[in-house]
């Protein structure tokens, strides 16, 4: 309706050969008759706000750097030639990601999607990593006695 007022205003024609009103304009600048419903903005993510000046960014956004900062460690042990401990800190890491996800109300860039997806996600993540660093060889901490007959099945 506002295309209509606008070609009437300007003299142009809205007759059924008449070139559509914004044409030769952004595409998003005519409203679309087909589809009168469209989505013009998406949702404002969980952690938004204004950019605060200092430390505040910091404050808002530790459980992302506590995360991040845990998997830093444990990718710096696996460099250092601990790969059990430095997998099995990573694996805690998703894990408490897992848990702060659910337990807290705002947790800046840790909310990606959904509060139950990112629940879901970190947690299986975690669990899945935490026991590939239980079952590392060599002399493996957890004994799944499937595995062993499953690896000789795949690899032969």
């Amino acid at each position: 309706m506002r295309a209509e007022h606008e070609a009437e205003a300007t003299g142009a024609e809205s007759g059924p050969g008449a070139e559509p009103a914004g044409a030769g304009a952004a595409p998003d600048a005519a409203k679309s008759r087909r589809f009168p419903s469209i989505t013009k903005d998406t949702a404002r993510p969980e952690g938004h706000g204004r950019a605060a000046p200092g430390d505040a960014l910091a404050a808002r956004q530790w459980p992302m750097l506590s995360v991040l900062g845990a998997t830093a460690v444990g990718l710096l042990l696996t460099a250092l030639n601990h790969p059990r401990a430095g997998v099995l800190v990573i694996g805690v890491a998703l894990i408490a990601a897992s848990v702060l996800r659910r337990a807290l109300p705002q947790v800046g860039m840790l909310a990606v999607r959904s509060r139950f997806t990112d629940m879901v996600t970190y947690g299986l993540l975690g669990v899945a990593i935490t026991l590939l660093a239980l079952v590392m060889e060599p002399k493996p901490l957890l004994d799944v006695p499937f595995l062993e007959d499953a690896v000789r099945f795949t690899v032969r």
